[in-house]
């Protein structure tokens, strides 16, 4: 058990890596969702 085991664990790290790539759905997401919104609103001009 050395001193960094705790924080850089192989667990820890894929967990951040799941929340990040959650988060970058998100983003893209709502981008899109934006995005649609914007196309439906220039069809109903």
């Amino acid at each position: 058990m050395g001193k960094f085991d705790r924080r850089h664990s192989q667990k820890m790290s894929r967990r951040k890596a799941q929340r990040k790539k959650k988060a970058r759905l998100a983003t893209r997401a709502e981008a899109a969702r934006a995005e649609r919104a914007k196309k439906k609103a220039s069809k109903k001009k």
